[in-house]
């Protein structure tokens, strides 16, 4: 999917995505020629990370 496409998923701009990208952050992306694409399924592994990383609460009182 196109960084535009992806971006709207994340609820991002496209800028924060290209951010990341070049600070080594968010996730994995690939080149084909000069355009930047996420794949679907890493896109989606990246945010499931990203919430068990970041999760609140839900624990034993």
């Amino acid at each position: 999917m196109t960084v535009d496409e992806a971006a709207a998923i994340l609820r991002r701009t496209p800028g924060t995505l290209r951010w990341w990208r070049h600070v080594g952050e968010g996730p994995k992306s690939f080149t084909l020629g000069r355009r930047v694409y996420y794949d679907a399924e890493e896109l989606q592994a990246w945010i499931e990370t990203e919430s068990e990383r970041t999760a609140r609460g839900g624990g034993a009182a």
